[in-house]
């Protein structure tokens, strides 16, 4: 079955393009928009009937689609989000992505069946994004950034964040700094990076391949990467992850190796959960406000369904949170 993608390839133009034009947007000039059609027909192409049906009935809800409902970093994003609905009158629908373009999520999209919704999920793509943003329900997105007026942006600045991690790292003595990250198609994950990378170069020291270490978000996936970077026996001075959980398993892997934190190996984590400040040690880590990236975020969707005209880009600012997983190397 052809997507509007393979459309927007045959015509030679962008997908948002192909939206606009299947949507008798006035913005698209008849000559382009004849070219989509034409391309649609030839790829047998039709829009969901049922988006089409539904796109003028109000269901009272929100949607805020997620990569997994079952992380610990959630809770506090779901529960500002849930705070605004409420207040607005609204019902909220929080589901997993899991299953990409076949999910439940992308069918609250693709469907039309919420009058908004909000996207944390790095496994539905830009172009269903996109191509949801025409069917005229207001659309935030957390994880990524992409140029249409009708999609609206909130994040946190994921560059600042890694940047003061590695620094933090940096101010305490480490020349040696590792960084075990999240999954690749993850916009968060690769902004942290490059904070980590900045901060390197910023002050001269050397990146090291054998200490990038690629992983998943997950405790277990931490700690699977922890245990690669023992197994390589030459440990740096320092890691630094790109998210708690990750820590969490990391902490567990250098227990299971009787190496001890912080006096053996610094470390430090992002997104301050929870469940960091009791692990032993407590972990020091960079806080993402959580809450208010979700309160925001529902807040513009009422703005928006209420017809108000709003900016279409948010960034929220980190905080360095420290305990006790960092040592001071003169010590």
């Amino acid at each position: 079955m052809a997507t509007i993608k393979d459309v927007a390839k045959r015509a030679g133009v962008a997908i948002s393009t192909v939206s606009y034009a299947l949507n008798n947007s006035p913005r698209i000039s008849m000559a382009t928009k004849k070219r989509v059609e034409e391309a649609a027909k030839a790829l047998n192409y039709k829009k969901n009937g049922f988006a089409s049906d539904l796109k003028r009935t109000k269901t009272n809800t929100i949607a805020l689609l997620l990569s997994d409902l079952s992380g610990p970093f959630y809770s506090d994003l779901i529960q500002g989000v849930q705070d605004v609905t409420s207040a607005n009158g609204y019902d909220l629908i929080a589901c997993s992505s899991i299953g990409g373009a076949q999910s439940t999520a992308v069918k609250f999209l693709t469907e039309k069946r919420v009058d908004g919704a909000i996207i944390l999920a790095h496994n539905i793509s830009d172009a269903i994004t996109l191509d949801a943003a025409q069917h005229g329900s207001p659309l935030v997105v957390l994880d990524r950034y992409l140029e249409d007026e009708s999609i609206y942006h909130v994040e946190v600045d994921n560059i600042q964040g890694g940047y003061h991690a590695t620094e933090y790292l940096i101010n305490h003595g480490h020349k040696q700094i590792a960084f075990i990250s999240g999954p690749a198609a993850s916009h968060d994950n690769v902004q942290r990076y490059k904070g980590y990378r900045q901060a390197l170069e910023n002050y001269n020291i050397t990146y090291q391949s054998k200490w990038d270490i690629a992983s998943d978000f997950t405790r277990e996936g931490g700690y699977r990467a922890t245990k690669l970077l023992i197994a390589q026996r030459n440990l740096p001075q320092a890691i630094f992850y790109a998210n708690d959980e990750m820590a969490v398993g990391g902490l567990q892997a250098f227990k299971e190796n009787n190496i001890s934190i912080p006096d053996d190996i610094s470390i430090i984590g992002y997104d301050d959960i929870q469940l960091s400040e009791y692990v032993t040690p407590p972990l020091t880590t960079i806080k993402q406000p959580k809450y208010e990236v979700g309160a925001l975020a529902a807040h513009l969707i009422f703005q928006l369904l209420g017809g108000e005209k709003t900016d279409h880009h948010y960034k929220l600012s980190t905080e360095l949170v420290e305990r006790e997983s960092v040592k001071h190397m003169t010590e």
